[in-house]
């Protein structure tokens, strides 16, 4: 049995009172915005009794900065802090540091690769695969030493919740999902709702037969696609914030608690919150134990930086929680293979801010096959592109997380040149030929282990605290360390193209 942590050992201050209210005064660019962070009546339960009332922030002192500055300001106000900002900067300027040394380190090889293919070519291919990628993992590896996340407070009442899942042809999980959302024990009141969307085995007869007083079942005329799915419960929701969950997910114990905690503690500003999504069959195949690392290390890490930095870029529609406010404005979701993506960068583009609750632990079914695997990453990418073309105005935006979209808009660049040059480089140097994969090629794996090590830790000391312990697979870690990429970004770039040509969009694998 391991020792349960109580995050509410320690008191700060919260930026919105129990009924949701703002106690701080709305950051200069939101005051005109219609959207408001209110509950309505009857949204939040006063039946619940917390263990440790909350010490809001005392309208006689001077309010915390709600801008861009950090909620661990307001948290633990006597500790020594280094503003948001501030990290921001050290690890832009490590990541510049490792750049122009990386550069300096490279200059040979790139002159080598230049006298037979041409310096466009060279810089291409280099930059792509090495030069690029270690600016990211710098600045990854940087922010996430610098990273403290804010204590998450208990709450004087918790607001009730309205729970879409949309389910197609998932008759073997939907029981457990509805199970672990009964297990769950959360302190305000909550519906959910399972959206059947015309599934062709017995998902439907299983909802309809769970007799939970929470539970509607709504059935889908036919198959729609997700986006009408969750727009269909989004109509019917009753209640003011709207949770999505995956009808293959199964909740940790406190998951939806942690979620409502962070998005009520965070930022005035903060209309929604991504929980944290771990793989659940990991021990099926050697598929699913590679994406086991996959999801607590590389998503993880990614989600808890760009949360760091004030804009989490996708609020994925497994398990996020959102203002319904917000969500009418935009239009719900739209009809589109990426469409969690496509909806958070809508919210980011209007100036809102998304987090992330790293401890709002969902375990989800991975794919098991390596076909469903390249089909998920390929639809993945595709989301990408679909936010570009209707967010372009999204790589303008004056704010730190806009440094992310930019990754973004490099990753196709990344992808190919990892797929067309670093993979035949490989084969190349496997015969003696080291024009592309080298001895100075293997500088890179130390850098790669060290970031893993990282990655560890932070997620290790999360799992800890949720009384979660880190199984051993080794097997996986080495093939995620360094075969990974190898199928990974081949299948990204596939992606890639498939949106380019239009080729037929279909919801499958999540």
């Amino acid at each position: 049995m391991h020792k349960q942590f109580s995050p509410f050992d320690v008191l700060g201050h919260v930026n919105r009172n129990a009924r949701g209210e703002s106690l701080l005064p709305a950051a200069p660019a939101l005051r005109d915005t219609s959207v408001e962070h209110t509950l309505r009546h009857g949204d939040l339960d006063h039946a619940s009794r917390p263990l440790v009332s909350p010490k809001p922030w005392s309208p006689s002192g001077a309010p915390p900065d709600s801008g861009s500055a950090s909620p661990e300001a307001s948290v633990l106000p006597r500790r020594r802090y280094v503003s948001v900002l501030n990290k921001f900067a050290i690890a832009i300027a490590s990541s510049v540091i490792w750049f122009g040394l990386s550069t300096w380190l490279a200059w040979a090889w790139m002159h080598e690769l230049a006298a037979l293919a041409g310096w466009s070519v060279a810089i291409i291919a280099v930059s792509g695969i090495a030069l690029i990628p270690g600016f990211m993992n710098a600045f990854l590896a940087t922010s996430l030493l610098l990273d403290r996340r804010p204590v998450r407070r208990r709450l004087v009442g918790y607001p009730a919740l309205s729970i879409l899942i949309a389910a197609y042809n998932e008759e073997g999980s939907i029981a457990d999902t509805l199970r672990s959302l009964d297990l769950q024990d959360y302190p305000g009141g909550f519906e959910a709702m399972v959206i059947d969307d015309g599934s062709k085995d017995n998902t439907a007869a299983i909802v309809a037969a769970t007799s939970y007083p929470w539970l509607r079942l709504l059935r889908q005329p036919r198959n729609m696609g997700k986006s009408a799915a969750l727009n269909r419960g989004l109509a019917e929701a009753k209640y003011h914030l709207i949770v999505t969950l995956d009808a293959d997910s199964y909740l940790y114990r406190d998951a939806l608690r942690n979620l409502v905690e962070r998005y009520m503690n965070d930022p005035v500003n903060t209309v929604a919150v991504a929980g944290a999504m771990l793989v659940r069959n990991s021990r099926k195949n050697w598929v699913t134990k590679v994406q086991e690392w996959d999801y607590f290390h590389g998503i993880a890490a990614i989600k808890r930086v760009q949360s760091l930095f004030q804009g989490t870029l996708v609020a994925q529609g497994a398990f996020s929680i959102y203002d319904r406010k917000i969500l009418k404005e935009i239009g719900g979701w739209l009809d589109c293979v990426g469409e969690d993506i496509v909806l958070t960068w809508e919210i980011l583009g209007r100036g809102w801010r998304i987090g992330h609750a790293e401890d709002a632990c969902c375990f989800t079914n991975a794919p098991d096959t390596l076909r469903q695997f390249v089909r998920q990453r390929q639809r993945w990418a595709r989301g990408m592109m679909e936010a570009f073309r209707r967010s372009p105005g999204i790589l303008f935006k004056p704010r730190m997380s806009t440094l992310f979209v930019w990754w973004n808009l490099f990753f196709p660049w990344l992808d190919l040149a990892f797929t067309v040059f670093f993979i035949p480089g490989l084969v190349l140097a496997a015969f003696g030929v080291y024009w592309i994969a080298g001895p100075l090629t293997l500088a890179l794996l130390p850098l790669a282990l060290v970031m893993n090590f990282l990655m560890f830790r932070v997620g290790s000391k999360m799992f800890s605290a949720q009384g979660l312990r880190v199984r051993r697979n080794v097997s996986g870690f080495l093939v995620y360390a360094f075969c990974y990429s190898l199928i990974l970004q081949p299948a990204c770039v596939a992606g890639y193209f498939s949106e380019l040509l239009g080729l037929r969009k279909t919801w499958g694998t999540k």
